[in-house]
């Protein structure tokens, strides 16, 4: 059964009553009980409901794009009237995309409620040319922020709201305790966020997680970039970047250097949400699994 901690009582009594699958047991299935089973399992047998996205390439104060995919559910019967209909904003995992089946999924469920979604596709990784020699990590909001004024300029009248899974969820709980009130944003949900990025990657090296996991999320990382090898070999050396083996080997020679941190346990120090979430001003809900190799339980 979930343990449901919340800053408040009234919070936590409005979950229980218009949210109840926090307070239900949950029963894995019979054959696939275990955490690392479930998460290597999950893209091969989950279905991918057929999303029609609407591109839209926004520029940033650097210079770069970054790549929106839009869900405008024109169709909508709860909400005709584009200008107030509900916007969800999605940001995907580690090197994910709208093409993830979990974010069809989302896409698919706010679809039958009437809102309209949005994907924030991370610099350099749906398909779109890299501009400038910038990518992206959990610690830096610029690019996020920007999104988001973007968005809620195209529909100030209308409920805003925002989703994050794993790397997603970490990006949107720093922005959000980086900006407190000051966000156009009412409400927010993140799905297995890193809390503390330190317990992540020593969670990751452990011999069996590297096997399954560490190594393969390095090489896509790895693959997210080769494509802009000539771009990014300006300002590192890619050669060293690509024999990393480790999430954090491609930490210490990339992204901690590409954001201007001073070690890598900086940058973790940075990227852990558990540092910023007193200051958090809008009500979130965070669902975690106490067996998520990424995200170790407490």
């Amino acid at each position: 059964k979930p343990q449901l901690v919340a800053s408040n009582d009234r919070f936590c009594r409005f979950l229980e009553e218009y949210c109840p699958v926090v307070t239900e047991t949950y029963y894995p299935t019979i054959w696939c009980w275990e955490g690392r089973v479930q998460t290597l399992l999950r893209p091969f047998i989950t279905s991918r409901p057929q999303v029609q996205y609407r591109n839209e390439l926004i520029k940033t104060a650097d210079g770069g794009q970054i790549s929106l995919d839009w869900f405008d559910n024109n169709d909508s019967l709860y909400y005709p009237d584009a200008s107030t209909r509900p916007t969800v904003l999605l940001l995907p995992g580690l090197t994910g995309t709208s093409k993830e089946s979990y974010i069809l999924h989302m896409i698919h469920q706010s679809e039958t409620l009437g809102y309209r979604c949005v994907v924030f596709n991370n610099r350099g990784i749906a398909g779109e040319d890299l501009l400038t020699p910038r990518t992206y990590c959990a610690a830096n909001t610029e690019d996020l922020e920007a999104v988001i004024h973007h968005v809620h300029s195209l529909h100030p009248s209308a409920p805003f709201m925002a989703a994050g899974v794993s790397m997603g969820g970490m990006l949107l709980l720093n922005y959000l305790g980086k900006t407190g009130r000051d966000t156009p944003l009412m409400a927010a949900a993140i799905f297995s966020a890193g809390w503390n990025v330190f317990e992540s990657v020593e969670s990751l090296e452990k011999p069996l997680n590297w096997l399954l996991f560490n190594y393969y999320l390095t090489t896509c990382l790895q693959s997210s970039i080769s494509r802009h090898r000539q771009m990014l070999e300006k300002l590192f050396d890619m050669d060293l970047v690509m024999k990393a083996r480790t999430v954090r080997e491609f930490d210490k020679q990339f992204t901690s250097v590409m954001f201007g941190y001073r070690t890598i346990d900086d940058y973790y120090e940075d990227a852990s949400p558990c540092r910023k979430l007193k200051s958090v001003g809008i009500p979130v809900l965070c669902l975690n699994s106490v067996d998520d190799v990424f995200s170790p339980g407490h």
